[in-house]
């Protein structure tokens, strides 16, 4: 209870995509390690979604390795709008990231708690005005940041990020686990970097083969897709210029339009959500 004189503080702000009327799909796009270009795969995805139609988000939180504002190429700051902030947009995708609080060569040293609460008001504080999908780009591993979602966004699906060869496919395993210690559901895999395309047209393996796919069969989900690994998406990702916008009927571009394809005619089963009921 404030004391005499003490100023209340406002009421908090309940997060929208909890409520089990919400229309907005949830993805938590995860990995089991850096490196498998998760951040890419996320962007592109919710560039593709919003090309196709479809009102799209992006929730970056990766807290240290923030990267989403760049690779989208958004340029302005967001903005308060009363006491709500409204996120910048760029090829239709809206999002928030720490990248807009923090320096771009500064480091966030948080623990536990900051974190819990920045994420928190990622979800509560933002405008986010009722998107088909959000998209969130989780911290690779399976710390922290990723459990307080869990608890933030409970009726979430979970795709898996990987790459071609089998040591990046078990370590890949460890967040699927993840999700399902906290009660999240796994919808699919991805896998990232799966072939070169030389100039004479033929597929060049560089990473090995079959690590997505294995993945897909031990989680009983599916391989929603496959991302060839060609300059112009890494130089997209540098440059703001994500290749699901520049180049959609690229190599790349095709998958990311037939993930996003994936994505809407597969929509989750309805759960019905009954906090009240309590299994002990």
């Amino acid at each position: 209870m404030a004391a005499a004189g003490d100023t209340p503080e406002p009421p908090r702000r309940t997060i929208p995509f909890a409520d089990p009327e919400s229309t907005t799909r949830v993805m938590l796009i995860a990995s089991g390690k850096g490196g498998v270009g998760k951040s890419s795969v996320t962007v592109n995805l919710g560039v593709a979604l919003a090309a196709a139609g479809h009102r799209t988000a992006v929730v970056d939180a990766d807290v240290w390795g923030f990267s989403v504002p760049r690779m989208l190429g958004i340029g302005q700051e967001p903005q308060m709008v009363g006491d709500m902030i409204a996120p910048p947009e760029a090829h239709g995708v809206r999002c928030i990231s720490m990248g807009f609080f923090a320096e771009e060569n500064q480091a966030v040293i948080w623990r536990g708690p900051m974190l819990h609460k920045a994420l928190e008001q990622f979800l509560t504080d933002v405008a986010w005005d009722n998107p088909d999908f959000l998209l969130v780009d989780l911290p690779p591993g399976t710390g922290d940041i990723s459990i307080s979602l869990a608890q933030f966004l409970p009726r979430s699906e979970v795709y898996v990020v990987t790459t071609p060869q089998p040591a990046a496919q078990r370590v890949a395993q460890r967040a699927a686990y993840m999700a399902e210690k906290v009660n999240l559901t796994v919808r699919g895999v991805i896998e990232n970097m799966s072939w070169f395309t030389g100039d004479d047209g033929k597929r060049y393996e560089l990473f090995g083969a079959g690590g997505g796919q294995e993945l897909a069969d031990q989680l009983e989900v599916p391989l929603i897709g496959q991302v060839p690994l060609i300059p112009a998406l890494r130089e997209g990702a540098d440059e703001g210029r994500p290749i699901a916008a520049e180049a959609p009927d690229s190599e790349a571009g095709r998958a990311f339009s037939a993930m996003a394809a994936h994505l809407v005619d597969n929509p989750p089963p309805r759960r019905i959500y009954r906090p009240e009921l309590k299994i002990n």
